[in-house]
């Protein structure tokens, strides 16, 4: 039997609601990775921030809510100068923030030839831009938790592998993994973690009008590209939950794939 001993201590259960009531802001979260985010948020115990375009998107998340705790924000990400204001106006009116789930993205397929500078720069505007635009308004002293806090971005497996008519796209993602580990050296003597998730092939609305734009034979190369087969959005929105929660506390600039084994070959 090993002795007593604070390190073979059997560790606390974990909580059902690890959030406890954290706020944690989640952009496009009117519908797909966003919306399936916030609902796994809230059902862990935190009152979300929701943050898209789209108001009457919104409030279907909302509904999905049910009676938790929640604000709606509507907000177009291209418009970086409205950001530090909108997450000022939050703080105001619900108290410190904890986190925040860049989980809105933009992508334009293209082959090169058609990729001029304003297509990527598009595309910077709301995966990159506006995601570290947030960051640093969520990360004031004056907004975030004086205790620490959370901030996670979703990247994708573009972002490590190629993929024909994807250039400017992947190189928003690669760009998202790259910041996340600087911005995770400077934070953390605030306590302030910074993670990325990159997601594979998973099925959502936006998925399936994709897909149904290329053949038979493409699509099922595509699915079949991933060892577990296609993921679902709840896939995403648990790893991305686990990523922003208190119980990751000692993970911090990691990229993790969560694509049924898509990178792994």
């Amino acid at each position: 039997m090993l002795p007593a001993h604070p390190d073979n201590a059997v560790p606390p259960p974990t909580p059902k609601a690890p959030f406890g009531g954290r706020w944690v802001l989640v952009t496009g979260a009117s519908s797909g990775l966003g919306r399936a985010i916030a609902i796994e948020l809230s059902a862990q115990g935190a009152h979300v921030v929701l943050c898209g375009r789209d108001e009457t998107r919104l409030a279907e998340t909302a509904t999905a809510l049910g009676s938790a705790t929640y604000r709606v924000l509507p907000l177009d990400l291209s418009n970086h100068a409205e950001l530090v204001p909108a997450v000022q106006r939050i703080r105001a009116d619900v108290g410190p923030l904890y986190g925040l789930c860049h989980a809105a993205g933009v992508v334009q397929t293209r082959p090169l030839a058609s990729t001029g500078v304003d297509v990527v720069r598009a595309q910077m505007d709301v995966n990159v831009f506006a995601g570290l635009e947030l960051a640093r308004a969520v990360c004031r002293r004056d907004v975030m938790d004086a205790s620490g806090g959370s901030l996670l971005f979703l990247s994708s497996v573009y972002g490590r592998a190629g993929m024909a008519g994807l250039v400017g796209y992947s190189a928003t993602k690669g760009a998202l993994v790259a910041a996340v580990r600087a911005l995770a050296v400077e934070l953390a003597r605030r306590n302030i973690r910074a993670n990325c998730l990159s997601p594979g092939l998973v099925m959502t609305a936006m998925t399936e009008q994709s897909l149904g734009l290329l053949s038979a034979a493409h699509v099922e190369h595509l699915k079949s590209a991933h060892p577990l087969g296609p993921g679902l959005p709840t896939d995403v929105a648990h790893a991305a939950a686990f990523l922003l929660s208190p119980l990751s506390r000692w993970i911090t600039g990691t990229d993790l794939p969560v694509d049924g084994g898509y990178t792994a070959q």
